[in-house]
């Protein structure tokens, strides 16, 4: 059970976080592209697009703390610092995607439909910057668990 539990863990970070990474940092870039090129334009759909990636697939991401909660408590390392680290690591990637990266994403798109005024390039480039963050999270995170300290496996 327990080798279940971890292949299906780590198929949903693949899946589910692996996307959001990836439309999280595209998506400033496509905001600029966008304005550039006025309101009805196909970056605004780009835009819209990677912001729909964000949201759906940081609902389903919710599957990789649920997996990796079971597969801890199938392991027995539940208080394994490193563990705690992870989950205190991940939790912050998660508050940072849902408080201010979507957020973040949905004011820009806001403003591209005429909303507020026009995107000023700070307002991008602090979003890049806290994609940043959250896919540096994510890193630490990935690392962690594959080295485990402690760990039986060598590594």
């Amino acid at each position: 059970m327990t080798k279940f539990l971890l292949a299906v863990h780590v198929l949903a970070a693949i899946v589910a976080i692996g996307p959001v990474t990836v439309a999280a940092s595209m998506f400033p870039a496509a905001v600029r592209r966008a304005q550039g090129s006025g309101p009805d334009a196909a970056g605004l759909s780009g835009a819209r697009l990677l912001h729909r990636v964000c949201r759906v697939y940081a609902g389903l991401g919710l599957a990789v703390p649920v997996f990796g909660f079971a597969t801890a408590s199938s392991l027995g390392v539940l208080g394994d610092a490193w563990l705690i680290v992870s989950i205190v690591l991940t939790a912050a990637a998660a508050g940072l995607l849902a408080l201010l990266i979507l957020p973040g994403q949905e004011g820009l798109l806001d403003r591209l439909h005429g909303a507020g005024g026009p995107v000023e390039r700070a307002a991008t480039a602090r979003l890049a910057m806290l994609t940043g963050v959250f896919n540096l999270l994510w890193a630490a995170v990935t690392v962690l668990m594959i080295i485990r300290p402690g760990s039986t496996t060598g590594a």
